[in-house]
């Protein structure tokens, strides 16, 4: 069996300035692997372990993936080996989920894609069902757990007042949530034994863009207002009561 993990390197967002006009400064960031791709990593290791599976990390974007240390950092959290899309770092959802589906098509077989819910940077949480339609595979979203069963896999996955397990066969696409497990923090082992992973390296040619990002702000702040009730407690929650029905 053979389980592909697609990730994404995002920006650390502790090293994010925030300028005087809203405006965000990238230039300091370090490139980071995402942390809701981290539980797609973590969710493809554990099955693999189960069945005996090999797990293969894929990812497009630009100069970013030829950092030396978030390589490292990926292998080491359970990857086998790794397959690197030189694209456009700032691809759609379209044109990233365009590029994986091509990667794919020429890797030798594969059973099992799995996704984060999204990306720590846009959150569009779009290629994962992009992906599934472009490859013509079960596709499914907002799975909680997966299990191997044969020749198909069972699911659950967590909606309003309900939970609904789902058998998909394979192979499929899924993107998991974040609650699907805890990822691994990775061992000295695991990131000496990271260096000696193979890596291949291949360029991709993207569909023109679906979107186009208008603005990038972070959020306006807003004053905190306050309130202050004095006296003896009758008279303070007297004076609570008022102003909440003033709300």
């Amino acid at each position: 069996m053979r389980i592909i993990a697609c990730f994404k390197a995002s920006p650390d967002v502790a090293d994010i300035i925030v300028g005087p006009g809203r405006e965000l400064d990238f230039s300091r960031a370090q490139w980071k692997v995402g942390s809701y791709d981290l539980n797609a990593i973590e969710a493809a290791r554990q099955l693999a372990d189960q069945v005996g599976a090999e797990v293969i990390g894929l990812s497009v974007g630009g100069e970013e993936l030829a950092n030396t240390k978030l390589r490292k950092d990926v292998l080491s959290r359970g990857l086998d080996r790794l397959v690197l899309v030189q694209g456009s770092p700032d691809a759609d959802s379209y044109q990233t989920a365009t590029a994986l589906a091509v990667a794919i098509g020429e890797l030798d077989g594969y059973d099992l894609v799995i996704l984060g819910t999204g990306s720590s940077d846009r959150y569009a949480q779009q290629v994962g069902n992009q992906l599934g339609a472009l490859l013509g595979l079960p596709t499914l979203n907002a799975v909680n757990s997966i299990a191997v069963d044969g020749e198909k896999i069972r699911v659950e996955r967590a909606l309003e007042g309900a939970e609904q397990v789902i058998e998909l066969a394979l192979p499929a696409v899924v993107s998991v949530t974040s609650g699907i497990n805890v990822p691994r923090i990775a061992g000295m082992r695991d990131i000496i034994a990271a260096g000696k992973k193979p890596v291949a390296e291949q360029s991709a040619t993207m569909p023109p863009a679906s979107a186009h990002i208008v603005s990038l702000l972070a959020p306006e702040q807003v004053a905190r207002g306050r309130v202050v009730v004095e006296g003896d407690p009758a008279d303070t929650a007297a004076q609570l009561a008022t102003f909440l029905k003033s709300l």
